[in-house]
């Protein structure tokens, strides 16, 4: 299947990707983590094997030239979400191209399978306005509200509290990063790359704008 849109350096993008007949691709914590170090080490030129690379030493690589800026990421059982900008032609798609295959081949090795992992074509948005980036920097990272209450866009939260206080504990998103939580997995976006907002305050705002008129808002992805 051909991609509807080209990619330009300099240039944001939605990135998006599910498993296959929307299988799950994340059984465990321990997939999700290879998964969330996937997206530091493949976001360069240099080959790495996991093999050779000590626990707690993933985020040491040297990774060479980076291909994207990573600006927000949140993992599904059965998906995920990457909003990045391109830093050089082709970058998005050798990036895309790493993680992917560099996943499947972690996941058919331990789950004794073979075959293909995600769908053929990992589909992306071109983001055209600064509104449009908040909106989508933000609809990534409410994305774990669905295992709190899958309807909530429809119906609402009875609790916003908790719900705002669970999407921050959620460890598989880059909101961590957003409100500057320290961990190591900080080094896999760069906050500096994204101009949309000015504080952590803004970040949290617009997370409680859209948890609170969610019946009104309407997504464009």
């Amino acid at each position: 299947m051909s991609r509807k849109i080209s990619f330009a350096p300099d240039e944001w993008y939605h990135l998006y990707n599910r498993g296959n007949d929307k299988r799950i691709i994340f059984h465990t914590d321990k997939d999700r983590d290879r998964f969330v170090k996937l997206l530091y080490l493949c976001n360069g030129q240099n080959p790495f094997h996991f093999f050779y690379l000590k626990p707690g030493e993933e985020y040491e690589f040297d990774r060479g030239e980076l291909l994207v800026d990573i600006a927000g990421y949140c993992l599904m059982d059965n998906h995920f979400h990457i909003l990045a900008k391109e830093r050089k032609e082709n970058g998005i798609s050798a990036f895309m191209h790493r993680v992917a295959t560099s996943y499947t081949m972690y996941f058919n090795k331990i789950k004794e399978r073979k075959g293909r992992l995600f769908e053929s074509n990992f589909q992306a948005k071109h983001i055209d306005s600064e509104e449009y980036l908040a909106y989508v920097h933000t609809y990534i990272h409410l994305n774990p509200v669905k295992m709190v209450k899958a309807d909530w866009k429809e119906s609402g939260l009875a609790d916003l509290v908790k719900t705002e206080d669970f999407l921050k504990n959620y460890h598989y998103s880059s909101l961590h990063d957003w409100l500057d939580q320290e961990r190591i997995e900080n080094k896999i976006i760069n906050k500096e790359s994204l101009s949309v907002f000015e504080s952590k305050k803004e970040v949290v705002d617009y997370l409680h704008d859209w948890l609170s008129y969610s019946n009104e808002a309407k997504p464009r992805c």
